[in-house]
């Protein structure tokens, strides 16, 4: 409908937009009506037309609802105290997932266990330094807990904060590979049963970028309002992306993820991540 915002809405792949010239029916059978529903423009002939709409049962949506389906993402400008309530995750999912976690790590842990023996070895065989990476990050509801990581990176070269793009030399050759394929990954399941991680979730920050980016970014403390995960909707969506400049957008992907809190949305996260597993395609 060409009134409000609207009127900028952009077009998206495999999705085609038809913007209205009047309210009076034209004999076209649309399959939806997208509308901004709190324009102050709508007036009296717009709004007999979507009640129209709605008696002849299709369907007719806000244009932010639209907006979101089709990015997967919820934008940071978007939000605003009165919508808190309604992002808020489901308490009795949350609980199911933690219990389907828990059963799903201690059954995982002795198959994968000699994938992580022979990873141990191989790099430790490559470098000096321990095999396990141990990182202090911010997790569920805001508390510090410390993240297992296979090491994938030298221990005598410094460097950022974060991985610094794909050609960071500071990734050593057995490391490349574990990240390629998420087997770095692999030790998380210890956090997992611990209740500190999910199979699925928003993926957790360095302590010393939460608390730079809680400084600077709006909302950015409330993405720790589910459990993180050691894949997520952000990570199979995004693909790689520098931590600082890709920050914003990665976080309104874990946004979508919180207002969608559902098994729906995590079955379509871990079926991406498995691809991603096989491919190797968007890991970093």
């Amino acid at each position: 409908m060409p009134v409000g915002n609207a009127l900028g809405l952009a077009s998206y792949a495999k999705v085609e937009f038809r913007h209205l010239t009047s309210p009076n029916p034209d004999g076209v059978r649309y399959d939806a009506i997208v509308a901004d529903l709190r324009s102050d423009r709508l007036g009296p002939e717009w709004e007999r037309f979507l009640a129209e709409c709605t008696l002849c049962r299709i369907p007719v949506y806000h244009i932010r609802q639209i907006q979101e389906s089709m990015s997967g993402k919820v934008r940071i400008d978007h939000l605003s105290e009165n919508e808190f309530g309604s992002l808020m995750p489901s308490a009795f999912y949350s609980g199911v997932k933690r219990l389907v976690d828990l059963v799903a790590a201690i059954v995982l842990l002795p198959l994968l266990t000699p994938v992580m023996l022979a990873t141990a070895v191989f790099i430790r065989h490559e470098s000096d330094g321990p095999a396990l990476f141990l990182q202090e990050r911010m997790g569920y509801r805001g508390k510090s807990f410390k993240v297992y990581k296979f090491r994938s990176m030298y221990i005598d070269q410094k460097g950022k904060g974060f991985t610094d793009g794909e050609d960071d030399p500071r990734i050593t050759k057995v490391g490349r590979i574990i990240r390629k394929y998420r087997i770095d990954e692999l030790p998380q399941l210890f956090n997992v049963i611990k209740g500190e991680m999910s199979f699925i979730g928003p993926r957790p920050e360095s302590m010393e970028l939460s608390e730079w980016y809680e400084r600077d970014v709006p909302f950015f403390r409330y993405r720790h309002v589910v459990r993180p995960g050691i894949s997520g909707w952000a990570q199979v969506e995004q693909g790689y992306a520098a931590e600082v400049e890709g920050m914003i957008e990665k976080l309104q992907y874990d946004f979508y993820y919180i207002k969608h809190f559902s098994l729906w949305l995590d079955v379509l996260v871990l079926f991406k991540t498995v691809k991603t597993i096989v491919t190797g395609n968007g890991a970093r």
